[in-house]
């Protein structure tokens, strides 16, 4: 999984629309392999961003929990520490 592909569900505030968007364009760019497409795959990426987004925002309006949001700053923090420790070494 690529490591910029971050959790989108259940957090507070909830997911916007261009992290659903992002998330979308960085996983077409790791299966597709490319950073930026050619003009001549150029329509086939945007169109394949486009279905990811839009099925991902299904997926994500389609699922229900009973735990409490996550705070963002909370799991932001939690990352940074462990990202220290990670590159420390």
């Amino acid at each position: 999984m690529c490591r910029n592909i971050r959790t989108l569900y259940n957090f507070a505030p909830p997911v916007s629309d261009d992290e659903i968007q992002a998330a979308a364009l960085q996983y077409v760019r790791k299966i597709s392999g490319f950073n930026t497409p050619s003009k001549a795959n150029e329509a086939a990426f945007q169109a394949a961003v486009n279905e990811v987004t839009d099925v991902t925002r299904r997926l994500l309006d389609g699922l229900t929990t009973q735990v409490p949001p996550k705070n963002r700053e909370e799991e932001a923090a939690k990352l940074r520490v462990r990202s220290a420790k990670r590159f420390a070494r």
